[in-house]
């Protein structure tokens, strides 16, 4: 048997590297899905591992330990898929299309479909669920104004990953929390310093690309005819919105996301029985496949088309074919070789808190998994921040303003597949309207620049601190 020892620099550079050459050549070159560049890039990484002493049984414990830490997420996944195809077929998806396209504005729009992200993602601690119920209500009605999609999914993302990333209930939140070693509503008081300030400049920015008309053409006559369509082939009443008020009545009550989206999607079948004179039949099936439309007005139909386990699977695979890369990268220590070495040449505290933040987007790209792009730089940076004085709350501050902040963004991790399957919007094209998403790491590191909100743990240092 090999003995296992630390990678060298360049071994531990060869399959991230090699990664991301497999990648762009599928993608870009040959036109490939994501999966099977994942796939060659797992053996490479495998190879690696197994040159610097990991047998077979070492590296499959490193990819089962981190699909593992995904399960729960990636039943989450299906069940969202279930629920939408469910609450589709109840009426309750175009419910709030048709009430959306009556009461919002193409100009008030993109902020006020961020704020109610944000509070549902806040009252659910989920952008999951947040995305998947909300979010494709606000996708249908971004169509109905005109609006570009890319631009409405960014605003959906910004919104539900703001309510995410400060809601107690997230799993993020108390993964941060956790892996900083500090109470949980400190971590979530520090958060509030950059966390805030980045929604509402996002916000000022969505009120001037709606008020400016950048956000896309109006046409009323296509509203119209979306809400007629949808009138003529739905029964709409207010008790359709009982299933979204059940989700966030759960998550108040601290119910299991799990159970309480079983029971949303059960809830929307038998609402599709009683409002809509769908069989039981139907309702399973809808469950299974998804919602399928047949209004002959075409983009109604695009609209409602949506929904069922099977639109999962592609999002489902490739979580897992990029956990797996995940987990063998951090089974063979290539992570902590990379980036164990850039640390001890950090001087300033500005330079550690960019370091901190740019190694969690980074993980959110090679280990693709988001509690990993917490928990990684986490570890490897607790001590340099101790050494500083600094209190741990600035540490979990500063991995979620990175690695939550662009989990969203990377086409090829959970969080990234799963948004851009739900929305309908690959994750590249929505990136640059994430608004929120991109100011709070670059808002983060200039507020350490300036001494703003550095948590010490000598507390009469909290507020403002000259350090650089």
């Amino acid at each position: 048997m090999n003995q296992i020892r630390k990678p060298k620099l360049w071994e531990a550079l060869v399959p991230v590297v090699g990664m991301t050459f497999i990648i762009i050549v599928g993608i870009l070159k040959f036109e490939l899905e994501p999966h099977i560049p994942i796939v060659l890039a797992c053996i490479l990484a495998a190879l690696m591992a197994k040159k610097v002493g990991h047998d077979w049984n070492s590296i499959l414990s490193g990819v089962l330990e981190s699909i593992n830490r995904a399960v729960e997420a990636l039943l989450i996944v299906m069940i969202v898929g279930m629920l939408i195809g469910s609450w589709v077929s109840a009426g309750t998806v175009p419910a709030m299309v048709y009430y959306g396209l009556g009461f919002i504005s193409p100009k008030a729009f993109l902020p006020t479909g961020a704020i109610l992200c944000a509070i549902v993602s806040v009252a659910t601690g989920s952008a999951w669920t947040s995305a998947g119920t909300v979010g494709i209500a606000l996708m249908s009605i971004a169509t109905g104004l005109g609006i570009k999609p890319a631009l409405a999914a960014g605003m959906v993302i910004s919104g539900a990953y703001f309510g995410d990333k400060l809601s107690p209930l997230s799993d993020s939140t108390n993964v941060a929390a956790a892996t900083a070693e500090t109470p949980l509503y400190d971590h979530v008081g520090a958060m509030l310093t950059t966390t805030l300030p980045s929604f509402l400049l996002a916000l000022i920015i969505y009120t001037i690309v709606g008020l400016k008309g950048g956000a896309g053409d109006f046409d009323p006559s296509k509203v119209e005819l979306i809400r007629n369509t949808i009138l003529d082939n739905f029964n709409i009443n207010i008790w359709l919105m009982i299933p979204p008020l059940f989700v966030i009545f759960a998550a108040i009550k601290k119910i299991p996301s799990i159970p309480s989206l079983l029971a949303a999607t059960g809830l929307g079948g038998l609402w599709a029985m009683i409002f809509q004179g769908r069989n039981i039949g139907e309702v399973l099936q809808t469950f299974h496949t998804g919602f399928a439309a047949e209004t002959s007005v075409e983009v109604v139909d695009k609209l409602l088309n949506r929904g069922g386990v099977d639109s999962m699977m592609w999002t489902i695979s490739l979580i897992m074919f990029a956990l797996a890369f995940g987990g063998i990268l951090e089974k063979g220590g290539f992570t902590e070789a990379i980036l164990g070495r850039i640390v001890a040449k950090i001087k300033s505290l500005t330079g550690l808190v960019a370091l901190t933040i740019f190694t969690g987007i980074i993980c959110d790209f090679i280990l693709t998994d988001q509690y990993l792009a917490i928990m990684v730089p986490g570890r490897m940076y607790a001590k340099a921040f101790d050494e500083r004085g600094l209190d741990r709350k600035f540490l979990s501050r500063t991995l979620e303003d990175g690695a939550t902040m662009w989990s969203a963004l990377c086409p090829w991790n959970g969080c990234g597949a799963y948004q851009a399957a739900t929305l309908g919007v690959p994750t590249f094209s929505y990136l640059p309207y994430s608004f929120m998403n991109i100011i709070n790491p670059i808002l983060a590191i200039i507020m350490t620049y300036l001494g703003i909100a550095i948590f010490h743990k000598d507390y009469k240092k909290d507020v403002k601190d000259g350090v650089n």
